[in-house]
C-alpha cells in the first residue's frame, strides 16, 4: 500500500463517481480504478459498490474513510511542518543577553520576532556575563548570545551588531547631579559602583582602563553581575557607575544620568557556534541586525 492508493479512495469517496475522481486527480479513469481494487485486493475487503449509474460507499469503505482523511492530513500537515522548519519560519531558539541590552534591544527583538516570526518559540536568559553566555553556547543551554567583546573561543561566528556610548549614572542627589557631561577626573573622589571584576565582564575592564588613562584607580565600593543591581546601588546612594547609554532605559528613579568625556564606545556582538547556524537563526539575525540599525 502507497499513500497514492490512499489518496486515490479518498477522491472516489469523496466524489462518488470516478470520472469526476479521475478528473480531480489528472489521471485516467481506468489506472484509476485498477488502484482502487488492488488497495481492496491488499485489505481483503470491498470499499466500494459499483453499478452502470453509481457508485456508494461499502459500511467498511464508509468507516475507513474518515481514518484515511486523518492520515493523509497528517501527512500533508507533516510535509508543511518540515518546510516551515526548513525555512526557518518554525522552530526554538534561546537568546543570552548582557544587562545593558536586556532592557533595550532585547524587549524589541522579542516583540518583532513575535510579529514577523510567530512560528519560533524564543525564549530569553537576560543579565548574563559575557563568561557564562560562552559556557552557555558551549553547552547547548543558549543558541545566541548578546554580549561585548573580546569574545574568545573555538568555533564561534562573531558578527557586530551596535556601538553603544558610555554614560556615567549617578544619585541624584550628587553635588553634580545637575551636570549633562561629566569626565572621569569628576569621579575620582567617587565610589564606584562596578561589574564583576576578574575577567568576568568587560564593562569591569573598560571603567579601569579609563581611570587608569585619568592616572587614577577606581575605587570600587562593590561589584555586581547584574546591570539592574548595579543601578539600584546607585540610586541607594553607594557610589557612580560607568554603563552603556542603553542601561539609561531602566528610568530608575534616584538615578541621573550624564554624558561622559571623552566620548567612549563599546561594542555589542552576536556569536553562536559556527555548526549551529539554522535557517531559524538566519531569520533572527537578520530581525536582529535589522531593528538594531533603527535603534
Amino acid at each position: 500500500m502507497e499513500l497514492r492508493h490512499l489518496r486515490y479512495f479518498r477522491a472516489v469517496a469523496e466524489e462518488l463517481h470516478f470520472g469526476r475522481a479521475a478528473q480531480r486527480l489528472h489521471i485516467a479513469q481506468p489506472p484509476l480504478s485498477q488502484q482502487i481494487r488492488q488497495l481492496e485486493d491488499e485489505l481483503g475487503v470491498a470499499l466500494l459498490t459499483r453499478s452502470t449509474r453509481r457508485v456508494e460507499l461499502t459500511p467498511a469503505g464508509a468507516a475507513y474513510l474518515p481514518r484515511v482523511v486523518e492520515i493523509l492530513e497528517a501527512v500533508d500537515a507533516a510535509g508543511a511542518q518540515a518546510r516551515r522548519v526548513a525555512e526557518g519560519l518554525e522552530g526554538h531558539l534561546t537568546i543570552g543577553c548582557v544587562g545593558s541590552a536586556t532592557y533595550s534591544l532585547l524587549p524589541r527583538l522579542v516583540r518583532t520576532l513575535r510579529d514577523e516570526l510567530s512560528g519560533v518559540e524564543v525564549s530569553v536568559r537576560g543579565e548574563m556575563l559575557a563568561p557564562d553566555q560562552l559556557t552557555a553556547l558551549e553547552t547547548g543551554q543558549i543558541d545566541l548570545a548578546l554580549l561585548r567583546p573580546p569574545v574568545k573561543g573555538e568555533g564561534l561566528v562573531v558578527e557586530p551588531v551596535r556601538r553603544d556610548r558610555l554614560i556615567v549614572a549617578l544619585p541624584d542627589r550628587h553635588p553634580l547631579a545637575g551636570r549633562t557631561v561629566l569626565s572621569v577626573e569628576d569621579l575620582v573622589d567617587d565610589d564606584v559602583i562596578a561589574h564583576a571584576g576578574h575577567g568576568r565582564s568587560v564593562m569591569n575592564t573598560v571603567v579601569a582602563q579609563m581611570w587608569a588613562d585619568a592616572g587614577q584607580v577606581p575605587r570600587v565600593r562593590h561589584e555586581v553581575s547584574e546591570t539592574s543591581t548595579l543601578v539600584t546601588l546607585v540610586a541607594a546612594g553607594l557610589g557612580v557607575a560607568v554603563v552603556p547609554e542603553p542601561t539609561s532605559a531602566l528610568d530608575l528613579a534616584g538615578v541621573h544620568y550624564a554624558a561622559l568625556l571623552p566620548a567612549t564606545s563599546i561594542d555589542l556582538v552576536a556569536a553562536h557556534l559556527a555548526g549551529r547556524r539554522t535557517p531559524v537563526m538566519e531569520r533572527v539575525l537578520s530581525v536582529l541586525h535589522r531593528i538594531a540599525q533603527d535603534e
